[in-house]
């Protein structure tokens, strides 16, 4: 966590050579699920996910870092102004700023990050829902296979 910390002080001061006076985000590791990093405005910080960063540490110092310091950048250079999230101004800190190529989603093995351990069934094949899925599934909510078009039914057995 601290190499992170040490990769987001570099972006920042990176940032700074356009925009010196940016303040500096604060920066949690809580981030849980699919993500691999968010530009928490309204918290004012940066949230990074512990578990991909452990798995993909080189592609965090080099891409997810930087993507989400240029969206802390280009929110405080528009002044509050809603701007798309991907759009143009991010693009251009992605490839002026960092020299990057503006990708907007990763390609993470997000295994050990999102597990999925309750198991649903239907006519044609076994579904693997989140803690928070099932949960939803628990208070009413239903879902249908979308090749079958069946309702899941839960199964009790969960993976291992």
């Amino acid at each position: 966590m601290h190499a992170a910390q040490q990769r987001v002080a570099q972006a920042l001061a990176r940032c700074r050579e356009v925009y010196p006076t940016l303040p500096a985000p604060k920066v949690w590791f809580d981030l849980k699920g699919a993500s691999a990093g968010q530009a928490h405005l309204g918290r004012g910080g940066l949230r990074f996910n512990p578990v991909l960063l452990s798995d993909n540490r080189d592609a965090y110092f080099d891409e997810v870092i930087p993507h989400e310091m240029a969206h802390w950048l280009v929110f405080h250079l528009a002044n509050g102004t809603r701007l798309k999230p991907h759009g143009r101004e991010w693009q251009a800190v992605m490839r002026d700023l960092f020299g990057l190529v503006p990708k907007v989603t990763h390609r993470f093995d997000t295994q050990r990050s999102q597990p999925r351990p309750y198991r649903y069934e239907c006519g044609c094949q076994t579904h693997c829902f989140t803690a928070r899925r099932h949960a939803l599934v628990v208070k009413g909510r239903r879902y249908r296979c979308r090749h079958c078009d069946q309702t899941l039914v839960y199964s009790a057995f969960e993976n291992p």
